[in-house]
C-alpha cells in the first residue's frame, strides 16, 4: 500500500477550485453530482472546500486522506463511499482506474453530527439515486431534481457505516509511534505482532501499546487489521488470487485470511472480487 499521505505533486487540472467550481452546491441546490473517469496514479493535492464531499466510485479504487486532529486514510472500493465534512483538508489518490462519482453536499444539508470522515455502505438505492441525479442532468431547480436531492440526503443519512481506514499519529505526536506506523504501512505482511516491531523504534511493547490507545484510540491489532485491509482491497480488485493476497499480507493460510476478511467486510474475498468486477 502506498503511504497514507500522497507524495507532493502539481495540482491536477481535475482538482476543483473553491469559488469557481460549477458543481458547487448551494442552499437552493444542496446536492450536486460530478462524474469522471480517472486514470490510475492520478493525485489530487491536499485541498478543502466549504461544502461536504462524498467520494464514491462505481468501479476502481481510490484512497482519500483526511487531515484533522488525526490524519486518517480511507480506502474506497466499489460499494463504499467516504464522507468528507465541510472544510476538511483532504487529498485523493487513484489506486485503480476509477469511474469516480463525487457527491457535493452543501454545509446546510450535512447530517447533524457528521463532523468527521466516515465510510458509508453504498446501497443499490443510493447508487441509482446518484446516477439519476447525474445523467441525464435534471432540469435545474425542477421538482424532480429537488426530490432526487432529498432522497439522496435521506438514503445517505440512513446508510450503514464501516470501520475502514488507517489512522496515523499526529505530526506532533510521539516519533517512535509514527516511525512504527509508517514501517507497518509500507510492509504490512512483514511482521504480525507488535512485539516483532518495537525493537526497531527503541521502545517497549507496553509503551507502544499505550501510545496506540492514547494517540490513535484503538489497540495495535485492530489498527493492523485496517492496514491489512487497505493493502488487500486493491490487490483483490485487480483480480489477484486469494492465496497471493493472503501471503502478501502475512497470513499463513488462505482460510485464516478469508476468516479475517469476512469478519471485517461482511463478505468473502472472492465475493468482494465478483462485486468489484461487476460494479458499474
Amino acid at each position: 500500500m502506498k503511504s497514507p499521505a500522497p507524495a507532493p505533486r502539481r495540482p491536477s487540472r481535475l482538482q476543483s477550485v473553491e469559488g469557481i467550481d460549477p458543481y458547487a452546491p448551494t442552499v437552493a441546490r444542496p446536492v450536486r453530482v460530478r462524474s469522471r473517469t480517472i486514470a490510475a496514479d492520478t493525485h489530487f493535492e491536499p485541498h478543502r472546500h466549504p461544502w461536504a464531499q462524498v467520494a464514491y466510485c462505481s468501479s476502481g479504487i481510490v484512497q482519500v486522506t483526511v487531515q484533522g486532529p488525526q490524519q486518517i486514510t480511507r480506502i474506497v472500493p466499489p460499494s463504499r463511499a467516504v464522507w468528507v465534512p465541510p472544510g476538511a483538508m483532504h487529498a485523493v489518490a487513484v489506486i485503480e482506474a476509477a469511474e469516480f462519482r463525487t457527491v457535493y453536499v452543501d454545509a446546510s444539508a450535512a447530517p447533524a453530527g457528521w463532523t468527521g470522515s466516515r465510510v458509508l455502505m453504498v446501497s443499490p438505492l443510493l447508487r441509482e439515486l446518484v446516477h439519476a441525479l447525474d445523467a441525464p442532468p435534471p432540469e435545474k431547480g425542477s421538482a424532480r431534481e429537488l426530490h432526487l436531492m432529498r432522497l439522496v440526503l435521506d438514503e445517505m443519512a440512513q446508510a450503514s457505516t464501516q470501520s475502514l481506514g488507517v489512522p496515523m499519529p499526529p505530526a506532533q505526536g510521539d516519533k517512535r509511534l509514527r516511525a512504527l506506523c509508517e514501517a507497518v504501512v509500507h510492509a504490512p505482511g512483514r511482521r504480525a505482532s507488535l512485539a516483532a516491531w518495537v525493537a526497531d523504534v527503541g521502545a517497549s511493547e507496553r509503551t507502544i501499546a499505550r501510545l496506540f490507545q492514547r494517540e490513535l484510540g484503538l489497540p495495535y491489532q485492530q489498527w493492523h487489521q485496517q492496514v491489512i485491509l487497505a493493502h488487500a482491497l486493491p490487490m483483490l480488485a485487480r483480480g489477484a488470487p486469494v492465496g497471493q493476497v493472503a501471503a502478501a499480507t502475512g497470513y499463513a493460510s488462505d482460510s485464516a485470511f478469508t476468516a479475517m476478511f469476512k469478519a471485517a467486510m461482511g463478505q468473502s474475498p472472492s465475493h468482494f472480487q465478483n462485486k468489484a468486477g461487476a460494479a458499474g
